[in-house]
């Protein structure tokens, strides 16, 4: 028996249909139940709720969730997309995000991501050959003490 848990990586890849965030976030509580990471479930749906929105609504094509676990108790959550913009306050740590009025609807997400991750950022990615370039946003979640 494995004294060590070993690094993991899925990736689910998603069509710009409007029902992919929640087949992704199924499928999420499915990987963290099968890892006994359901400690983390509530603030790593909420991230990836948020990060998977955000690519469903200001992009046009394909995206993809991302979950990486190098440590036993750290999750790190990424979801790709075909845009190689970066969203206003999630590029630069320092920062400030604005929050819309209170009674906007919409507007709220990478501000819910910076507030709850333990850690954030983004990587825009270059076209290579076979890749299809974009950006990877990512935000982090980890069990209390881990």
């Amino acid at each position: 028996m494995a004294t060590v848990s070993p690094s993991w990586t899925y990736t689910l890849q998603l069509p710009h249909d409007p029902r992919a965030p929640g087949i992704a976030r199924a499928t999420l509580r499915t990987i963290l139940t099968a890892h006994d990471l359901t400690e983390l479930t509530p603030t790593a749906e909420l991230l990836a709720s948020e990060l998977l929105t955000n690519a469903h609504l200001h992009t046009r094509g394909p995206y993809a969730l991302r979950l990486f676990a190098a440590e036993p108790d750290r999750l790190r959550i990424a979801v790709w997309d075909t845009d190689p913009t970066v969203p206003p306050g999630f590029s630069e740590k320092g920062a400030p995000v604005l929050v819309p009025p209170e009674d906007s609807e919409h507007g709220r997400g990478l501000h819910l991501v910076r507030a709850c991750a333990d850690a954030w950022g983004v990587s825009v990615l270059r076209e290579l050959g076979a890749s299809k370039g974009g950006k990877l946003l990512w935000a982090e979640c980890a069990r209390a003490g881990g």
